[in-house]
């Protein structure tokens, strides 16, 4: 009986220390699948933070690679506006800097005609004998 009684207790003993011992490598297992969820987890959550960065970047940068096209499309246009006014605005300014000047070439041309009409009159005069004033008329 005390054999039996003693392999009762070894039994036991054997069976209580064992249990822990099986207990423990489920937890490890346990432990080893939760770890591969939460680290499969935390990727996708990274990925997903990527994702939502990339996208916002790539809006920004169309957004504002759309404002720069619009102002540099106004500020040509502004130029080109400018650009034009000023090239009217000189082309007014030689247009009436040309007419005075032909003006002004008329009126030489005119006054040196008539100059050369009076000095060629005046050298008949002198060779044919007459005055060079022309006599006056006074009612006398």
């Amino acid at each position: 009986m005390i054999i039996r009684r003693f392999g009762l207790l070894a039994l036991a003993a054997t069976l209580t220390m064992g249990l822990p011992v099986f207990a423990q490598d489920t937890g490890a297992k346990q432990d080893l699948k939760n770890a591969g969820t939460d680290t499969k987890d935390a990727t996708k959550d990274v990925g997903q933070g990527v994702k939502q960065g990339t996208t916002k970047a790539y809006n920004k940068t169309a957004s504002g690679t759309k404002t720069v096209a619009d102002k540099t499309a106004n500020g040509t246009k502004t130029v080109a506006d400018k650009t034009a006014n000023g090239t009217k605005t000189g082309a007014k300014d030689v247009g009436h800097g040309t007419k005075v000047a032909a003006d002004k070439t008329a009126d030489v041309s005119k006054d040196a005609a008539h100059s050369t009409a009076n000095g060629t009159k005046k050298v008949v005069h002198k060779v044919d004998g007459k005055p060079d004033t022309p006599p006056s008329s006074s009612p006398n």
